[in-house]
C-alpha cells in the first residue's frame, strides 16, 4: 500500500551556487561520501531527500544526513534511513522506499514513493 509519493526538481547551478554561498551547508546537508560527489550527483541526491520527506508529509525535525541514497551498479538507487527519517517512516509503517532520480541539462529530480506491507 503507497503511504506518500514526493517529487522534487533542483536547478544544478542555482544549488551549486547556494552551497558556494554558504559552505557549511554541505556539510549539513550531505554525509561525509555524498560530500565527494559531483555537483549535479550532489543535486540530484537533495532533491531526492526532498522527495523523501515529502512522502513521509514533510515532518518536521529530520536531519537531511538520515536519509542517503545509494547508487547500486546495475540497479535502481536505494534509499536508506535511520535517525530522525526513519523514526518518520516507522511511525507511518513504510517498509520500503521506490526512488527513480536523475539529472541531465542543468535539472535534476527525484521521484520517491514510500510503501507500506
Amino acid at each position: 500500500m503507497i503511504v506518500g509519493v514526493g517529487i522534487d526538481v533542483v536547478d544544478v547551478a542555482r544549488f551549486v551556487a547556494t552551497l558556494e554561498r554558504a559552505p557549511g551547508l554541505r556539510e549539513r546537508l550531505f554525509t561525509p561520501a555524498e560530500r565527494q560527489m559531483p555537483d549535479s550527483s550532489l543535486a540530484a541526491r537533495f532533491a531526492a531527500k526532498e522527495a523523501i520527506a515529502k512522502a513521509l508529509g514533510a515532518p518536521g525535525g529530520m536531519s537531511w544526513q538520515d536519509a542517503t541514497v545509494r547508487r547500486v551498479v546495475g540497479a535502481q538507487p536505494v534509499v536508506e534511513v535511520t535517525g530522525t527519517v526513519l523514526a518518520a517512516a516507522d511511525a507511518l509503517g513504510v517498509a520500503r522506499f521506490h526512488l527513480s532520480i536523475s539529472h541531465d541539462a542543468g535539472i535534476a529530480s527525484a521521484v520517491v514513493v514510500a510503501e507500506r506491507d
